[in-house]
């Protein structure tokens, strides 16, 4: 008799990202339970260089055609859910190119996909009373119009945002935490509710909890939301210590 995948007893995800993405896949393992699986697979993209407004949609637009084939790759080795490790794509449009991305994902594979634009919008039901919000990303300011957008389509106001403006794909995990610790400073301020992070390559899952604690609100880092939403909504609640409430003790909100 044949029966569990005998690592991932309890589930076997399939992560797709872009093949320049060095932080999803390791922020991913960090906060894996026991009989979780990962199989990652490359949304194959060459490095862009010297991106700005223009390149960087260009890029996303690449990455968007990709996607099919990587996940005919994913679905070979027959995983009981996906989850995308690329951002972007799931912001630009707004919700409606959102719902449509998701039903394709879906039609392709028979599969359900967690994403990190809809990944955030349930950390912050499940946070509770988030309405105004600060954005950071990699990205340049026509992808956060974008990202704005998509938290209006939810009821939810971006008072502020900072785009790092990252020069090539990988650059983006080459910020440092103190880049980081600096742009969530000049963010923050009394009249947002939460500072969210976007942008899958930047290495953030880690730091959230800490900037929580100092600037006394939620901090959500979108890996930690994506993998978050995935566990929760295979109904995975184990406790995983040092990314914050939701890994800890937050669970999808039931409207």
């Amino acid at each position: 008799m044949i029966g569990r995948d005998s690592l991932g007893w309890r589930k076997v995800f399939a992560v797709f990202g872009p093949s320049t993405n060095t932080v999803v896949e390791p922020e991913f393992a960090a906060m894996r339970p026991a009989g979780v699986t990962h199989q990652y697979r490359d949304i194959y993209i060459e490095n862009a260089r010297a991106l700005s407004d223009e390149a960087f949609m260009a890029g996303a637009e690449i990455i968007q055609g990709a996607v099919d084939a990587a996940l005919r790759t994913a679905m070979t080795c027959e995983p009981d859910y996906l989850v995308m490790g690329v951002s972007a794509i799931t912001f630009i449009g707004g919700a409606p190119a959102c719902d449509k991305l998701i039903s394709h994902v879906v039609d392709l594979t028979g599969k359900h996909v967690s994403v990190g634009s809809l990944s955030c919008v349930e950390a912050m039901k499940a946070y509770g009373g988030i309405k105004r919000i600060a954005v950071l990303s990699p990205y340049y300011p026509l992808a956060n119009a974008h990202v704005a957008r998509f938290f209006s389509d939810h009821g939810i106001a971006t008072v502020r945002d900072l785009p790092l403006r990252c020069k090539s794909w990988t650059d983006i995990s080459r910020v440092s935490d103190r880049q980081i610790a600096q742009a969530l400073l000049q963010l923050d301020g009394d009249d947002i509710d939460a500072i969210v992070q976007v942008g899958t390559n930047l290495s953030m899952a880690r730091m959230a909890p800490y900037a929580e604690a100092f600037l006394g609100k939620p901090v959500i880092a979108i890996n930690t939301a994506t993998y978050w939403h995935a566990l929760r909504t295979n109904g995975i609640r184990d406790a995983v210590d040092g990314f914050g409430p939701l890994l800890s003790h937050l669970d999808l909100r039931k409207d």
